[in-house]
């Protein structure tokens, strides 16, 4: 199975300026655990998840005032559409994160999660006898 077939097409894409209870308020509403950050001025694609909102709450910071861009990952790992999930998964497992960018020419087209994978894996074995 690849990465195209695991992969979330809906993207939650969000600016630098915007703050982290904005940013958690998308992520929320859309139901996704991460976003992806475009910074024109920067010129890159970063990633802001969950965790990074709850990192900087627990360090008491206020997520009215803190930006995404204080919080955002910029030495991103992408994934390709074609990829297989065991390369997803290596990729996750080595670098120690849970989401992946699926970028296709360039462009976010997608984002799998260690939950994408799963939902594919366990079904497939479920189905092999014991």
């Amino acid at each position: 199975m690849l990465v195209r077939d695991a992969m979330s097409t809906v993207v939650l894409t969000i600016g630098p300026t915007h703050t982290l209870r904005q940013a958690a308020a998308l992520m929320s509403a859309r139901r996704v655990g991460a976003a992806v950050v475009l910074d024109p001025d920067a010129g890159g694609i970063g990633i802001l998840t969950e965790r990074d909102i709850l990192n900087s709450v627990g360090l008491g910071q206020d997520p009215d005032t803190e930006l995404s861009h204080a919080h955002t990952t910029t030495d991103v790992v992408f994934a390709a559409p074609a990829w297989t999930l065991e390369e997803a998964a290596r990729a996750m497992a080595h670098g120690g994160f849970r989401h992946l960018i699926v970028l296709d020419r360039g462009e976010p087209v997608g984002i799998v999660s260690v939950r994408d994978i799963i939902r594919c894996w366990v079904p497939a074995r479920q189905q092999v006898p014991a």
